[in-house]
């Protein structure tokens, strides 16, 4: 996706709309002040101790003091990448990372995402979540000032208004909003124009979506073999990278006492679990973002028509420097338009409004700071009802035995029976939707008599067994919820709900399940091959073994598996078109292919899965299982110049979290790599790997008596100890 960005960006960049360009060379970096930094740091009191894994347990008197001490824990792992989180967000990261950088500077000016927070920072964002941000960023601060050296230009000092601008910006990108500005710079226009509403307007699509990661299950005690209740955590995220996972846990005497995941740059457990409850997220894609065609005055453009009399744009211009060489810099300035409808960008085929879920929202810190801290199900529920969080599933689960799923999206109070899919007539103020749906109106099952819900970014209408799912008919169209299954849902289904009484070793086991679903799409399409006539395929004697080879898989994933390879190699092109919504692709094609990278790359049809999928990590190397869209997701999905797929994304953070019949909570996750994210000579850089390609975990320590024992250091900011 980079890429396409990155090449859209040059057509709109050179071929002269609205483009100023100068050449630059940065000034000498302000000196850090890093007395003032020191100075700051000194509000703040933490104790960070680092288990026998190197996760950092933060400690702290107040919520800012866990705050503060997270930051600086992060930044000792992962302080580059901190650092380009917080110039991304402030649209200043192409001075460092160069042109693949621009669009993404642009899109934060873009969506206005600075207008928003300086607007409300101090009016919509309460006095202890902007407590929380400041003291995040004073902790980063007080990195950098003990380690100069390592200060990216531009991205020290870190303020308050940096990290809640870092959740306005990265929230609307989940449901995938980038998608559409993508759209609108292709060079010819993608969609039809939505016209009266009629009976048979559409907005469901059925083609193929994004199958993006994430696995999540919830059993409740009616259907665990002996009445405990159980979440499995499984986001998929990069290895790295700024959405990576980092593990903490965290703890205060105000009553934030968690463990989980945060991303770089971001003070808060996204997911996992507290002492009380716990919730796993998975990306949904529901309809958030609306495109007009705008009636520009074709005497002067700088006008729209709406309800019949003409508009001024409200313009501004964007402006960022891209780094060339060195220290020399291109500046850039875009032209910026807004309309009654929201953001605005001039095309060779028109000009669009756009008006997205998210547009202005910057509380998204405060909502994860109530769900963090909420102590029952109806806690979290009015955290939930904030709904500053645009879209992500929830499974939720919790001690009292409650368990469930959210579909969570704040979905626009639109007029029915419009295609919202299409681009709507820019001229007619009622399609400016300004209202939304209510929490309680978003599709939600709690409590299911299955006692079992789950959700693998497929659709809400299948996220248990039995009678209680909910219905496609009780949402209005306008909601734009997707209808897919992936295979991980599907078997998700098959195994957890197709057992009525799940022991805690099966419910594990599940989770590293590498089966396709006989009713999957990979199933499909391997059949499509085997169905072929062998004329359409080719006289090539090694079509004909490695055709024999596909009659014999197991559909399974297995690193000793010696089916696997030709398999999967040829699926999975296929399905990663079907991801970025691309034109089909002929299976047939994609297994022609697959032969002559193995018998190029291998030297024969029947390598096994191992030797092919491989888990790298500094160096360490291994044979990975698993594979692209099943439970056990190691995954690449571009073949390496060697004809192998190295694994970057996938199984991350797992967490199990579980509540026995008593109540009593226990925690188990392990991480892909380690809580060293960048220093390869960090005894924690891989220590994790072990663990996480043996399908085993470790256990969270909640209490010091559990953790001092075998902690690895205890410490405090800016102690060598």
């Amino acid at each position: 996706m980079i890429k396409r960005v990155v090449a859209v960006f040059f057509l709109f960049l050179f071929l002269g709309f609205g483009v100023l360009a100068f050449w630059t060379v940065l000034p000498e970096d302000l000196a850090l002040d890093r007395e003032a930094y020191l100075a700051a740091a000194e509000r703040f009191d933490v104790r960070i101790i680092r288990d026998a894994y190197g996760v950092p347990h933060i400690y702290g008197q107040r919520d800012v003091d866990v705050a503060y001490g997270l930051a600086f824990a992060h930044a000792e792992d992962d302080f580059l990448t901190i650092q380009k989180v917080n110039l991304a967000t402030r649209g200043r990261l192409a001075a460092v990372d160069g042109l693949d950088a621009a669009p993404i500077d642009f899109m934060v000016q873009w969506m206005g995402v600075w207008d928003a927070v300086d607007a409300g920072y101090d009016s919509e964002i309460s006095a202890e979540t902007r407590g929380i941000a400041e003291a995040y960023a004073v902790g980063l601060n007080h990195y950098a000032a003990l380690h100069p050296e390592a200060v990216l230009p531009g991205a020290i000092p870190v303020t308050g208004r940096d990290i809640i601008a870092g959740f306005a910006f990265k929230t609307p990108l989940f449901y995938g909003f980038q998608q559409t500005m993508l759209e609108l710079f292709e060079e010819e226009r993608q969609r039809e124009l939505a016209l009266s509403p009629t009976e048979d307007a559409f907005h469901l699509s059925n083609l193929p979506q994004p199958i993006l990661g994430s696995n999540a299950v919830a059993v409740g005690p009616g259907r665990s073999a002996d009445g405990a209740t159980r979440l499995l955590v499984n986001s998929h995220q990069p290895y790295t990278g700024p959405v990576a996972w980092y593990e903490v846990r965290l703890h205060s005497e105000e009553g934030w006492d968690v463990a989980g995941g945060v991303f770089p740059g971001g003070p808060v457990m996204l997911h996992g679990a507290n002492r009380h409850l716990a919730w796993a997220s998975t990306v949904n894609q529901p309809d958030l973002t609306d495109v007009y065609l705008l009636d520009v005055d074709p005497e002067n453009p700088n006008r729209y028509r709406l309800d019949g009399e003409w508009r001024e744009f409200e313009r501004a211009e964007a402006s960022f420097a891209v780094k060339l060489l060195g220290r020399l810099r291109w500046t850039v300035n875009r032209e910026l338009l807004k309309s009654a409808h929201g953001p605005a960008l001039r095309r060779p085929h028109g000009t669009y409004g756009v008006r997205f879920v998210g547009m202005n929202e910057i509380r998204g810190l405060e909502q994860y700071m109530r769900m963090n801290k909420a102590r029952d199900f109806n806690e979290w529920r009015d955290a939930m009802r904030m709904q500053a969080l645009p879209s992500i599933n929830f499974i939720y689960a919790d001690q009292a035995g409650n368990m469930g799923y959210v579909y969570n999206a704040r979905f626009p109070k639109r007029p029915e029976g419009w295609d919202w899919k299409g681009y709507l007539p820019g001229d007619r103020s009622d399609l400016i939707w300004t209202e939304y749906h209510s929490y309680e109106e978003a599709p939600q099952l709690m409590n299911p008599a299955s006692q079992v819900v789950t959700n693998a970014n497929s659709s809400p209408f299948r996220a248990t067994v039995g009678p209680d799912n909910l219905r496609r008919k009780d949402y209005p169209q306008s909601f734009g919820i997707e209808r897919r299954m992936t295979n991980r849902a599907l078997r998700a289904l098959e195994l957890y709900g197709g057992d009525e009484s799940i022991t805690a070793e099966e419910f594990r086991a599940y989770k590293y399940d590498k089966r396709y679903s006989t009713n999957s799409a990979a199933h499909e399409i391997i059949q499509t091959i085997l169905a072929a006539d062998p004329e359409d395929i080719g006289d090539d004697p090694d079509y004909l073994e490695a055709r024999e080879l596909l009659a014999n898989w197991d559909f399974t994933a297995e690193a000793e598996s010696r089916t696997a390879p030709i398999a999967i190699i040829s699926l999975t092109p296929v399905i990663v078109a079907m991801m970025k919504e691309e034109p089909a692709l002929d299976p047939l094609d994609s297994f022609r292919e697959a032969v002559a990278v193995l018998r190029q790359h291998h030297g024969r049809l029947d390598p096994t899965w191992g030797e092919v999928n491989r888990f790298r990590r500094g160096e360490v190397e291994l044979p990975a299982d698993g594979g692209p869209d099943v439970l056990r997701a190691l995954e690449a999905f571009v073949l390496d110049d060697d004809g192998t797929y190295s694994v970057k994304s996938g199984d991350s953070l797992v967490m199990f979290v579980e509540w026995d019949a008593n109540g009593k909570q226990r925690v188990e996750t392990v991480h892909q790599y380690g809580s060293a994210t960048l220093d390869r000579s960090s005894p924690h850089y891989a220590d994790q790997v072990p663990l996480f390609m043996g399908e085993r975990t470790k256990k969270v320590l909640w209490t010091l008596e559990e953790l001092l024992p075998t902690a690895t250091r205890d410490y405090r900011p800016g102690e060598s100890g």
